[in-house]
């Protein structure tokens, strides 16, 4: 299939899908609409990265893309500068060793989340990752939403068990 065959697939298979996500974040019609343009500019400059236009993990990094695009133009539009002392105060109190701790686990999480199966992983990133609903797993997968909730009882059982082997 040719490159541009390709990226109109991709348009067409998962725009609405980053347009929810898009509208998820900024509650807005239109800025959905411009994050998602957006996320598609970014997308077709990282096209070569895409291998199977099908697989989940495609859907995972547009979805990604979407996510960070619509998050940096809340930002943008939300930028406002603090105007109570509370709010100096708070920022005044970043706690590096606790902001250190928590990257620390969530590398940790990650490594283990990259242990489980494809099947599974793939449902838990979906679920978790991008916040997705079971029935939109499923059609996305092209499996049973009953076959989401097994799947993620799975990855959840095995990322236990995986906690409990790497605790001291």
């Amino acid at each position: 299939m040719p490159e541009q065959n390709t990226f109109e697939f991709v348009y067409e298979k998962y725009k609405r899908l980053m347009w929810t996500k898009a509208y998820d974040i900024l509650k807005d019609y239109a800025l959905a609409e411009d994050a998602v343009s957006e996320a598609f500019i970014r997308v077709y400059r990282n096209f070569h990265r895409i291998q199977d236009p099908a697989a989940p993990q495609t859907a995972a990094f547009l979805v990604t893309i979407v996510k960070n695009t619509a998050i940096n133009i809340y930002h943008k539009r939300n930028k406002m500068l603090p105007t109570d002392f509370d709010e100096f105060e708070r920022a005044d109190s970043y706690n590096m060793e606790e902001d250190v701790a928590t990257r620390d686990e969530a590398e940790r999480a990650t490594a283990l989340v990259d242990r489980l199966g494809e099947s599974e992983r793939s449902v838990f990133l979906l679920k978790y990752a991008h916040d997705m609903a079971h029935k939109d797993i499923g059609k996305m997968l092209g499996i049973s939403e009953n076959n989401v909730n097994v799947r993620l009882h799975r990855a959840k059982k095995k990322l236990a068990d995986m906690a409990k082997e790497v605790r001291p």
